[in-house]
């Protein structure tokens, strides 16, 4: 069901954590990620674009060994509306100075 390569929200700010030693490989996540977060190797899944996380939590939702957690619905829609109205890049301007950003 994946929407395609390419599909970005927010970079480095995703909440999005696998439990690698929980995985049981079953592939479930790979199924109900809307935008092709996970790939699955050797038996287990991996994150393979987690920058491509809109933190929709279909996976953690889904994930029948619970290897997987994510704080569903924490990105800043703010800063994809700003983006269209402007044309530059996603900026909620919650971030500091310094770079860190509560959308996190």
């Amino acid at each position: 069901m994946s929407l395609g390569p390419g599909l970005r929200y927010l970079p480095a700010v995703a909440s999005l954590k696998l439990d690698i030693e929980a995985c049981t490989g079953c592939g479930t996540c790979v199924e109900v990620c809307p935008h092709a977060v996970f790939d699955i190797s050797d038996r287990k899944a991996s994150i393979k674009d987690l920058d491509a996380c809109m933190e929709c939590g279909a996976c953690s939702r889904n994930c029948p060994a619970r290897a997987l957690a994510v704080s569903a619905g924490v990105g800043c829609a703010q800063a994809i509306f700003n983006s269209m109205l402007t044309g530059g890049p996603p900026d909620c301007g919650c971030g500091s100075d310094q770079g860190s950003s509560c959308c996190s």
